[in-house]
């Protein structure tokens, strides 16, 4: 006897499931996946058509589905227009059309993520895993613009003796590391009539999910139960220590290295180049600027560097710690930056003169 259940992850940038109140142009979306469009992901990655997979409905259909609701995510609405040709009709004027396109408005959960669990037979769900794992087309979370940002064989499958059991099996994992856990995870799973319960409860929902056939759209109801799994320590579900998303290390930046014999060689051959003067005011140049680090520590050539006056070089690094700026710099040849750097010379020029005169006017002590 084999593993009876499949784990799918449903999560990425956006998502969308179908939901009853879904009418014409303003397109809804339920807050959790449905079964209808957790089948149509399956019968994608078997690769069956919308008609094609009318004889393999009533078998995936059977199988018994419950969603874990790790991130309900956030409503978000986008506003979109349909064929710029249309008429349409004008709402001040009876009978009256203009060339216009249909407008539509449609829903999408953000940054949500559902962890969803099929039982059924141990055959079925090696085939459906098999398929997960190399899909034959593409997979969307609802809608073709929605991809999954996960792989949706959440882990190989594996054998429960309920839906609840598995999804409580699964630890829940934070997505950075300072989000909260929550208390409880909120779960909604197929109800099954069964010999102590053979009618539906009263908190029981009622679901037109279960498809008949894609084309045409048909679906069969279905009746669901809510359920409530706490988190550990003190409930069933654990917690992963780690978060999903782990801070990104900082790229290697290039650094200049001011004793580095190349650099050396390829400073001496731009002042060379500059004629021992500033590229600016034509002043002496005892020094160059680096324009770019992109290949500082030594790899620099003629272009990376220009000859500066110390007061140029001053105002030039002046700006260039005030603008944030990384591996390029400014280069003070360049028409755009002229104005700026004589105003901040004369800022320099002005300070140094106020505080030598604070200097010369300051006590001495004796």
């Amino acid at each position: 006897m084999g593993p009876n259940t499949l784990y799918l992850r449903l999560e990425g940038p956006l998502q969308a499931w179908g939901s009853h109140e879904a009418k014409m142009q303003v397109r809804r979306t339920a807050d959790e996946p449905s079964k209808s469009a957790v089948i149509g992901l399956l019968c994608a990655a078997l690769g069956l058509s919308r008609r094609d997979a009318r004889d393999s409905l009533l078998t995936l259909s059977q199988l018994r589905m419950g969603v874990r609701i790790d991130r309900a995510g956030v409503r978000w609405w986008d506003y979109q227009t349909i064929g710029a040709g249309m008429k349409m009709p004008i709402a001040e004027a009876v009978g009256k059309t203009k060339a216009g396109p249909m407008l539509s408005r449609r829903e999408y959960l953000a940054d949500a993520s559902f962890l969803v669990a099929m039982q059924g037979e141990p055959a079925l769900i090696a085939s459906l895993a098999s398929a997960l794992a190399e899909p034959r087309w593409a997979l969307f979370l609802g809608r073709r613009s929605c991809p999954p940002t996960l792989p949706v064989l959440q882990r190989p499958p594996e054998t429960h003796s309920s839906v609840l059991d598995a999804l409580a099996h699964v630890p829940w994992q934070r997505r950075l590391r300072d989000e909260p856990v929550p208390t409880t995870l909120d779960v909604v799973e197929d109800w099954i009539p069964t010999s102590e319960e053979p009618e539906a409860p009263p908190h029981a929902e009622l679901r037109y999910d279960v498809p008949l056939s894609f084309d045409p759209p048909h679906h069969n109801p279905r009746f669901v139960v809510r359920h409530t799994l706490p988190l550990a320590p003190n409930g069933d579900v654990p917690v992963d220590p780690d978060a999903a998303v782990r801070p990104t290390p900082r790229p290697l930046r290039p650094r200049a290295n001011y004793t580095d014999t190349a650099y050396r060689a390829v400073r001496a051959e731009r002042l060379a180049y500059d004629r021992g003067l500033c590229v600016f005011c034509k002043d002496a140049a005892p020094t160059v600027q680096h324009i770019t680090y992109r290949r500082g520590g030594g790899k620099e050539t003629l272009e990376d560097l220009k000859s500066l006056c110390r007061l140029c070089h001053d105002a030039v690094t002046m700006l260039e710690y005030g603008a944030h700026m990384g591996l390029d710099r400014i280069d003070p040849e360049d028409p755009a930056w002229r104005d700026r750097i004589i105003a901040q010379r004369r800022d320099i020029i002005a300070f140094r003169s106020l505080e030598s005169r604070r200097r010369r006017l300051s006590s001495v002590e004796v």
